[in-house]
């Protein structure tokens, strides 16, 4: 591959970067340059609102989910386009991570399968920031199996056509500040798991959703359990047919982990500067030929990454969807970020304890690092899920046995379930 700029593109980076250089929220940059593992840094002022105006402005200028046709809000930009306007953002991008679930999840689904007018209702206020939307797959007693779900989706007895729903959703990233969700359901159990489910889009503020944030080993809530109690949702707000949500649900999932995994940092180049400065009791860090060994093994994965992540956009730019090869990623990167933060608090010692970021080296960044890294290698498919992915669907290799496949999901035994 030709990683040169083509002049067309040139074109383009130095128009996005005109455009950053002159709207950029400025005053932000030295707290973004800073921020961790744990969340946005903005000091004491409030980063909801904060990536709202930053996405409210690009939207109207014409920078937001540059990828998306102009009559949803975006730019119709190339997908190699959409990695220069990245490149560029540099640390303003990470005013957009609370937007992630519905620009590379929620937004693409809605695009497959939504009606035309929802599509022009729904995602321009997505793409500039107005909404925030969330994905309610996970459930408590789910685990990694999702077709095993047991929220109910029932039609009302009114003969309204409207769906009742009840259940519960846990893992949801984000839905304290979500208007909007896409919701997956259980509307027959007389079938096979994977044939009786279907898909919605609901309203976050209906009548019967209640969100209850989870509090992490970080300090932060931004998992949610979220609870439905006799929710009414229209039939026109479903996505696909009733008992396609399996199908519906492998195009959010296959753009979850290109968003995901394309994205997901593996803090190396923060290992790499923290080894340059770092002083040990045998001088610096990265005179050691043990530290450069290891750093050159992160390095080599960030590299194989970088490309790999790359190849993806590639096949985005010639119009193919995500395949289950961007699973990668995600399960490199995720394994790569504990191991690299646990290896840079075994630099500093016993300091590496202390979690207070006026108290420790680096500002307490890969301590924030180690505790957030478990939930990347949950979150998005575990890494057993990603594995069976990659060997099934990549390098064909056989499945495992899967007894319940054929089996009507009422008879399928459980402990406890009513």
């Amino acid at each position: 591959m030709n990683f040169d700029d083509t002049p067309q593109e040139a074109e383009f980076r130095a128009v996005a970067r005109a455009w950053i250089e002159a709207n950029a929220p400025k005053e932000l940059e030295a707290d973004l340059k800073k921020s961790g593992f744990a969340g946005v840094n903005v000091g004491n002022r409030d980063p909801l609102q904060l990536s709202k105006a930053w996405q409210k402005k690009k939207a109207e200028a014409g920078w937001a989910c540059l990828h998306w046709p102009q009559e949803y809000g975006g730019r119709g930009a190339s997908p190699i386009e959409r990695v220069i306007w990245g490149q560029e953002e540099g640390v303003f991008g990470a005013l957009s991570g609370t937007f992630i679930i519905g620009h590379g999840m929620c937004g693409p689904t809605l695009m497959a399968w939504a009606s035309e007018e929802h599509k022009r209702q729904l995602l321009p206020t997505m793409a500039s920031g107005e909404h925030i939307w969330c994905q309610l797959f996970s459930e408590p007693a789910g685990g990694s199996d999702l077709a095993g779900l047991r929220t109910r989706a029932e039609q009302a007895s009114d003969g309204s056509g409207d769906w009742i729903i009840n259940g519960q959703k846990i893992w949801t990233s984000g839905a304290q500040h979500s208007d909007y969700g896409i919701l997956i359901t259980r509307t027959d159990p007389n079938v096979p798991k994977h044939k009786g489910l279907t898909m919605f889009w609901l309203d976050m503020k209906s009548p019967g959703v209640e969100v209850r944030p989870i509090k992490q080993a970080n300090g932060q809530s931004g998992f949610n359990e979220v609870y439905f109690t006799d929710v009414r949702i229209p039939d026109n707000q479903r996505l696909g047919a009733v008992g396609q949500g399996w199908t519906v649900s492998l195009t959010t999932l296959m753009n979850e982990r290109l968003s995901i995994g394309s994205g997901m940092p593996t803090g190396f180049p923060e290992l790499f500067d923290y080894c340059m400065s770092l002083q040990t009791q045998d001088g610096p860090a990265i005179d050691d030929a043990a530290v450069r060994s290891r750093l050159a093994q992160y390095a080599v994965k960030a590299s194989g990454l970088k490309y790999t992540g790359m190849r993806a956009i590639s096949a985005l730019s010639k119009g193919e969807t995500p395949g289950p090869e961007n699973s990668i990623g995600k399960l490199v990167a995720g394994a790569t970020m504990q191991d690299l933060a646990m290896f840079a608090l075994d630099l500093q010692g016993q300091a590496g304890v202390i979690n207070g970021p006026d108290q420790t080296e680096a500002s307490s960044r890969f301590q924030a690092m180690l505790l957030r890294s478990p939930a990347t290698r949950v979150e998005g498919g575990t890494d057993e899920i990603l594995r069976n992915i990659i060997a099934e669907r990549v390098l064909g290799l056989p499945g495992d046995i899967r007894v319940d496949k054929d089996v009507a999901f009422k008879d399928i035994p459980t402990s406890g379930r009513a």
